[in-house]
């Protein structure tokens, strides 16, 4: 999936602050947001979904940033747990999408993401064939609602932003291999 995707499903996790807690619901989404996006810094210069992708690890952490948020609430303490929450979503969803390789629409790569604890990928599902497939655009598209209609300020801009990148990556998904100099 798009690391767009990830942030959106972040801002909606974030969402049902509006209603329990309207004063942290824009910090906590633009933590979600980082967080959705974190695991993905280690594209390119680390080992893709294996460095950053902790998809057993990020759950205790944030659980226990919830609990510290839950007794003493603030933009701070929520946005970490928000943050936690996000990235741990990312990394489990990793495996809904494809594997890792230059064209994995062609299904040639079984690493989906990589599970510390068993010491071992977890396969590729393909619910969203690969990052940028028109269906992981629809999924942008379709987790970014609630953010369009609730939010102002920044995230609704960074929203936006987010969508017209996922758009442009979309449209040129399958030309990025002819650019890759390996």
């Amino acid at each position: 999936m798009m690391a767009t995707t990830h942030a959106a499903m972040g801002v909606l996790l974030a969402t049902p602050l509006f209603w329990v807690a309207p004063e942290l619901a824009a910090p906590a989404a633009l933590a979600a947001m980082a967080g959705g996006v974190f695991p993905d810094l280690d594209l390119g210069v680390l080992e893709h979904r294996k460095t950053l992708h902790y998809p057993e690890h990020y759950w205790p952490l944030a659980a226990v940033a919830f609990g510290v948020a839950v007794g003493s609430p603030s933009p701070l303490t929520v946005g970490a747990a928000f943050f936690l929450l996000s990235a741990a979503v990312h990394s489990v969803t990793d495996a809904l999408g494809g594997g890792l390789g230059a064209r994995p629409w062609a299904n040639d790569d079984q690493r989906g993401v990589y599970s510390h604890t068993r010491g071992q990928w977890i396969r590729p599902r393909r619910w969203i064939r690969y990052d940028g497939a028109p269906e992981d655009l629809l999924a942008v598209v379709v987790l970014s609602i609630p953010a369009l209609a609730l939010y102002d300020g920044l995230v609704r801009r960074l929203t936006l932003a987010m969508l017209a990148v996922s758009v442009v990556y979309t449209v040129v998904r399958k030309r990025l291999p002819e650019f890759d100099p390996t």
